[in-house]
């Protein structure tokens, strides 16, 4: 001990010595290791096992609305053959992953890894899990970059799911809150109603849910009452998304009028032009 603690040339000694206890040191630390390792294992089984049994709840759930939706299913195609509605088809759809969000904190944008050659196109609707993110501003071959709609420069109409009522719904440029623009005092809007795409103008598909009115404050003085709504997507947490293709909304058919030539000359009196035999 003194040599060793006064001089180096024990090193080589001690590092032969500590290969020789190196069995001894693992086979003390062998009742921890087990004991670490089963904890571990408990651990991991136990979360295993409430994993499984939210699962087998959440198959339950969804189950129980599969069955009362197949009834809902069958009424709503009876009705719309009462009605001689035409039926409305599955939106086809494809994937699409984040890559990278706008730095600028005025500007809720992101950047996703579709692009034009997955046939992406500006104006397409953005989906997540939950609902709508927003529609796609600019394609390039392999990415897109998406204007959520929280952004402050982001508008779409939509509509109580409740009673139909449709309003505009406007981007705050906060994640957490839209703005429901020019809603009448006396409007048919509450707390917790569901606020849903209408389908006008064309660009989104009509029924996906948008967000969900938070506060609606009645002002006596003001013709209009003050109403926000929560997006129901997730718009700061969602790493993959659907990007819809919805079918293009159908032209206007022109009007094929079968006209009497008696009225063609009336016509042609009413506007001012000769009569048809007169005309070079």
């Amino acid at each position: 001990m003194f040599v060793d603690t006064r001089f180096t040339r024990m090193e080589a000694v001690r590092a032969q010595l500590s290969t020789l206890v190196a069995p001894v040191q693992w086979v003390v630390s062998l009742p921890s290791n087990v004991l670490t390792w089963g904890s571990l294992a408990l651990s991991d089984q136990r979360a295993l096992l409430e994993e499984n049994s939210r699962l087998r709840e959440q198959i339950l759930t969804l189950s129980h609305r599969v069955q009362h939706m197949a009834s809902l299913t069958a009424e709503n195609v009876r009705l719309r053959e009462l009605l001689s509605a035409s039926d409305q088809n599955e939106v086809p759809f494809i994937t699409a992953e984040l890559l990278s969000l706008d730095p600028d904190p005025f500007a809720h944008q992101m950047v996703i890894d579709r692009g034009r050659r997955n046939g992406v196109y500006v104006g397409q609707p953005v989906m997540d899990a939950s609902g709508l993110v927003g529609q796609v501003t600019a394609v390039s071959a392999y990415s897109s970059r998406v204007l959520m709609v929280a952004d402050a420069s982001h508008g779409l109409p939509v509509q109580v799911n409740r009673n139909g009522l449709r309003f505009i719904a406007q981007g705050s440029g906060r994640y957490d809150a839209l703005t429901v623009l020019h809603v009448p005092d006396t409007a048919d809007i509450r707390k917790g109603d569901l606020l849903i795409t209408s389908g006008l103008a064309g660009r989104f598909p009509p029924g996906y849910p948008v967000a969900r009115v938070a506060e609606v404050v009645h002002d006596p003085g003001q013709p209009f009452a003050r109403v926000t709504a929560t997006p129901v997507a997730q718009l700061q947490r969602s790493r993959h998304f659907l990007l819809l293709f919805p079918p293009p909304a159908p032209e206007t058919e022109a009007w094929d009028l079968d006209l009497t030539p008696e009225a063609v000359e009336a016509a042609r009196a009413l506007i001012g032009l000769p009569a048809e035999e007169e005309t070079p």
